[in-house]
């Protein structure tokens, strides 16, 4: 068989300072494999080893999303068709034991057999930014909550002239009049020991809180001018707007359908029946965060939104507990998002489409007809419904070109 004739397919395990290649034919034929630096010229080596048997039709990597990030970068760059090995075959490990080649073997035949696969996010524009960002937003919050907790365990146990002074504030105020105070005096004593320590812990917080703040400025910033449909959304605001697109990629399309959101962010009904019962929950896989985002907005349309609100009265005459319905409701956001998810741009406005279609005295039918899509889909640009940029601009065009031909 010729080099020419030859499909190859690619696995790579990628370590911290080394990846090791291994290539396989479309049949399973092990090729040949190596090891390769994890630094910019090894990354060309490999792109060059990848192509030297024959044109590779996929390659699988391993931790698209840590040590191969920047290989699956400079990969996707030059038109390999990146796929990701979600994780090793432990079958396959408890029978033939492990190693690097072995592992880059089995993510090729991972790819060849079509299992435990999925599209890599490309971690290249804006939401990638938004990630590591959140990574900072992340560790602030939860050294702050920490301050916090430090700060009620040192009341707890201070002196009673100490706690005196702070009984009764609320969390803000306290750190604010910790913040203020200046104490003096002999460290070894306990009351000045506390006082200091005291101080130090509300300092802490409130640089923690404005950097918390700084990053919530610049999350606001990226989402607005990237994403700014998302901010639309009744209960969304930057910061889980920013959740959103990570949990998304920069790729959104690399999900097929709005199950395959729903099964990502946790919503996804699955059965829950026994016996006599007959119930769905949801599913408790998926990004964690994607579902606690839904969770806020659900708690946040509940209490003010009225249709919600509405929506909740319905089904708790029905019998349904309070859990059963933010199912149901995280389920119908998800929803909503999803298509917003695919073009998270604002849509051109399309108040002036319906009065042109009307001066030129042609019918939603007539429309619908000549574009191909059924008449509740110019309805929905018409009314601005519709956030699908390919369908606008298509009947605009019908709509000038009918205005030409009346001319």
């Amino acid at each position: 068989m010729t080099n020419e004739k030859l499909k190859v397919i690619a696995g790579i395990d990628t370590h911290a300072d080394t990846h090791h290649v291994a290539l396989i034919t479309g049949y399973g034929k092990h090729l040949a494999d190596r090891k390769f630096l994890a630094v910019a010229t090894g990354y060309r080596e490999i792109a060059a080893f990848l192509t030297s048997l024959g044109p590779v039709t996929a390659v699988g990597i391993e931790g698209t999303g840590s040590y191969g990030a920047e290989l699956s970068r400079v990969l996707a760059s030059r038109r390999f068709a990146i796929k990701e090995v979600n994780r090793p075959n432990r079958a396959e490990r408890r029978l033939h034991g492990k190693s690097d080649p072995l592992d880059a073997y089995q993510a090729a035949e991972s790819v060849l057999a079509e299992r435990g696969t999925s599209t890599p996010k490309s971690r290249n524009r804006f939401v990638e930014a938004l990630r590591v960002l959140r990574t900072a937003r992340t560790s602030a919050m939860k050294a702050r909550t920490a301050v916090l907790s430090q700060v009620s365990a040192v009341l707890t146990a201070a002196p009673e002239t100490v706690r005196t002074r702070y009984r009764g504030m609320t969390s803000d105020a306290r750190v604010k009049a910790m913040t203020a105070t200046r104490p003096t005096g002999d460290s070894a004593d306990p009351c000045t020991a506390t006082a200091l320590t005291l101080k130090r812990m509300g300092s802490r917080h409130r640089f923690l809180s404005d950097e918390i703040a700084a990053i919530d400025v610049e999350l606001s910033q990226i989402v607005a001018v990237h994403a700014p449909a998302l901010l639309e959304i009744n209960g969304v605001g930057a910061v889980v707007a920013s959740q959103l697109l990570v949990t998304v990629g920069d790729n959104p399309d690399r999900l097929s359908s709005e199950a395959a959101f729903a099964a990502l962010s946790g919503t996804a009904p699955i059965p829950a029946s026994s016996g006599k019962t007959s119930r769905h929950r949801l599913s408790r896989g998926g990004d964690r965060q994607a579902n606690a985002s839904l969770y806020r907005i659900v708690l946040v349309r509940m209490s003010r939104d009225r249709r919600t609100k509405e929506y909740v009265a319905k089904r708790t005459a029905d019998g349904k507990s309070k859990k059963e319905i933010i199912r149901c409701l995280k389920r119908y956001v998800a929803r909503e998002i999803y298509r917003v998810l695919q073009n998270p741009r604002m849509a051109p406005p399309t108040n002036d489409l319906q009065p042109r279609r009307v001066a030129l005295g042609l019918t939603m039918s007539a429309a619908a007809m000549d574009l191909g899509v059924w008449p509740t889909t110019i309805l929905r640009i018409e009314r601005g419904q519709m956030r699908d940029l390919h369908a606008i601009q298509r009947y605009r065009g019908w709509i000038e070109q009918e205005t030409l031909i009346g001319t």
